[in-house]
């Protein structure tokens, strides 16, 4: 017998005068409750499709809390049932943040497929570069066939095309009999532009304040507060996720007791029960430390955020370019200040933004709560033409990346393909199905890119369907040239930090940095590691400590003398002191 699901016979609607729930054996009406709710007794057994039908309204839409769509978001929902999944992961005592390596990924342009069960497929290949987390972009459910996923209107149903609920649980499952760790992109501060329902149900948006991408999300209301934290519960309950990563949490406008310290402290106890760490990890702009301070210390208690300082930094130093948000960080100074303190604008004057901006960061806060990388989904595509680090780079740059990323001192993140230098690009894509959109958000990408000095004229047309098609990577290049030489390195550097404690020590007082612009070499100083950088083209020579050890460099013709360390151009060496732990 079907299981049947009761939360299907509920929906909050409280703008609304009259609900009834559309069924393919006819209408049944539904009867107004407290607070806004509505009810039906009726009985509806997993595989149904079902709708509501909204006043006067004939065309029945959605359900806010849709587990399937099977026929997109304007079609009717389906009832899943999430208890039904016979999964293997009993053992599964998850990963905590700290010592690991997280993948970022986007499930359509993963693989040529674009599925979920594809991508299981390739789950071996990032156990041999010793990912810890796979961070999934945003799956939940958006009209068209393919896009980032920020456009998503449906935040409980995992989208169609990469397979739908059954086969997202599928991966986890597959994903943590391999030793891996799932986060999940979710979007809580704005709805996408086409299917949103939810302002015919209630009041799920604030029309009189608006961010970015639209109307802001309205916190100042119980139900949709719970709206929220029912899909986090969602994600690390149902479908046994390790982790959120919260999408730009800036642009949520929360007057009250901050909504993400709710995420922090409900998530604290789903842990507790579960037993096992479940992660929260913030984007912000913002560089405001209270997001990862703990709530004893008033902070919201979050688990880590993104560090775009630390990808500024690195990229100003690897590429040269300091154009819009990069002109502040053109010396190797910022790269010694974000490597040591974790913010470069900590209260400093943004020429950006044309103001002072961010706060520092107590030394006392782990330096893994900072998710650090050299490329990521917005890095990249949000580029006039999504090139990657591979287009400008040659080998020994992307290696000096690597190195940077990896062992420094903070959690690191890949971008995928980023680990053998994929060739393609990653582009911003949509498949709006009304042209007029299609149209309106490929003039907004021509407009943002005027602060930065891109040319609008090589900007791709996101609608496109070969924008798209161009950013699948090619895996087939990964072994051969240049591009199995850099996954090697990646592979050595993901040893490197499974077999010497210091490339995990969590304390920034243990961290010291050095540097010469006009040399254009770096040092970074950890515990009682050393990593040298030469970002310029010609070779130099290094003082160190006499007796030190050479334990890695992304050029066999590096050498270590002596007191002197030869590093070629574009290139990095990591060297232990004399008598410490990881030289022994």
């Amino acid at each position: 017998m079907s299981a049947v699901i009761p939360a299907v016979g509920s929906v909050w609607a409280p703008l609304a005068s009259t609900v009834a729930l559309q069924l393919a054996s006819g209408v049944i009406p539904m009867t107004r409750g407290e607070l806004g709710w509505w009810h039906s007794t009726v009985e509806l057994p997993a595989g149904t499709d079902y709708g509501f039908l909204i006043d006067d309204d004939t065309t029945p839409v959605a359900d806010p809390r849709s587990r399937r769509q099977p026929s997109g978001v304007h079609g009717l929902s389906r009832v899943f049932d999430s208890s039904a999944f016979a999964w293997s992961d009993a053992s599964w005592t998850g990963r905590q943040l700290a010592g690991s390596v997280i993948y970022e990924m986007h499930l359509g342009t993963f693989t040529p497929e674009g599925t979920l069960d594809a991508a299981i497929g390739r789950l071996d290949h990032l156990v041999s570069i010793g990912v810890d987390f796979i961070e999934v972009l945003p799956v939940n459910d958006f009209n068209g066939t393919h896009n980032w996923g920020y456009d998503g209107v449906l935040w409980y149903a995992v989208h169609e095309g990469y397979g739908g609920p059954e086969a997202y649980q599928r991966f986890v499952d597959a994903c943590h009999a391999r030793g891996i760790g799932v986060i999940q992109d979710v979007v809580y501060n704005h709805l996408g532009p086409s299917g949103n329902y939810l302002p015919k149900f209630g009041p799920y948006l604030h029309e009189e304040s608006a961010n970015t991408w639209g109307s802001s999300v309205n916190l100042d209301s119980d139900p949709v507060r719970a709206y929220i934290l029912d899909n986090v519960s969602m994600w690390l309950k149902d479908y046994h996720v390790d982790g959120l990563r919260l999408d730009a949490v800036h642009a949520l406008v929360d007057d009250d007791k901050h909504i993400l310290q709710e995420m922090a402290e409900e998530t604290e106890a789903l842990s507790a029960f579960l037993g096992r760490p479940l992660t929260l990890i913030a984007e912000s702009d913002m560089n405001d430390p209270k997001l990862i301070m703990p709530r004893e210390s008033g902070g919201y208690g979050l688990t880590a955020q993104w560090s775009d300082d630390f990808h500024h930094s690195l990229h100003v130093a690897l590429t040269g370019e300091t154009t819009g948000y990069y002109e502040d960080f053109a010396s190797l100074a910022a790269l010694a200040k974000v490597s040591t303190g974790g913010f470069f604008h900590d209260g400093t004057y943004s020429t950006f933004r044309e103001r002072n901006h961010g706060h520092p960061i107590n030394p006392e806060v782990p330096t893994w709560r900072l998710v650090a990388f050299s490329q990521d989904h917005d890095q990249i595509g949000n580029r006039a033409i999504g090139d990657r680090l591979t287009a400008t780079l040659d080998h020994g740059q992307l290696a000096i990346a690597a190195v940077l990323t990896l062992a420094g001192p903070f959690t690191p993140m890949l971008f995928m393909g980023e680990e053998w230098g994929a060739s393609t690009p990653w582009q911003f894509f949509t498949s709006h199905p009304e042209p007029e959109l299609g149209k309106a958000t490929a003039e907004g990408r021509i407009a943002e890119f005027e602060r930065m000095g891109w040319d609008p004229a090589v900007v791709p047309d996101p609608q496109d369907p070969d924008t798209f098609t161009n950013s699948k990577l090619n895996w087939d290049e990964s072994g051969s040239g240049d591009h199995a030489r850099l996954l090697e390195i990646y592979r050595q550097l993901a040893t490197l930090r499974r077999t010497h404690p210091a490339f995990t020590n969590p304390r920034f007082d243990a961290l010291t940095a050095t540097f010469s612009d006009e040399l254009h070499w770096f040092r970074l100083d950890r515990d009682d590691l050393v990593i040298l950088v030469n970002f310029g083209p010609d070779a130099l020579t290094l003082p160190v400590d006499e007796g030190s050890s050479r334990i890695f460099a992304t050029d066999d013709s590096a050498e270590l003398i002596g007191r002197d360390a030869s590093l070629p151009g574009h290139s990095a060496f990591i060297l232990t002191r004399p008598g410490s732990a990881s030289s022994r």
